[in-house]
């Protein structure tokens, strides 16, 4: 059987940026299980997209959710990034 989760990476990495803003790519690509390079990428579209935004301080970054905007799927339609992390941030918690 596959090994699969309900979650895409691109909401696990969003996720624990949301957690640590200042946290290192590295510990993202550990946490999440996949490589460095695939967190760049899925960064880049996070901020591409609007989700994210970066701010240079010194050698690191700072990251900021925008957790005011609409999830990107139709059936998720009417939700926000913020119901998206409210949720697991709650679950986390326990």
């Amino acid at each position: 059987m596959s090994e699969w989760t309900f979650l895409t990476n691109h909401a696990h990495v969003l996720l624990l940026i949301s957690h640590d803003a200042d946290l290192r790519m590295r510990d993202v690509a550990e946490q999440v299980g996949i490589t460095e390079r695939a967190v760049h990428r899925i960064v880049h579209d996070l901020t591409e997209a609007g989700y994210l935004e970066v701010e240079k301080h010194g050698r690191r970054n700072h990251y900021a959710v925008k957790r005011s905007l609409p999830l990107r799927h139709p059936v998720e339609r009417g939700a926000r990034v913020s119901d998206l992390l409210s949720l697991l941030d709650h679950a986390m918690s326990r």
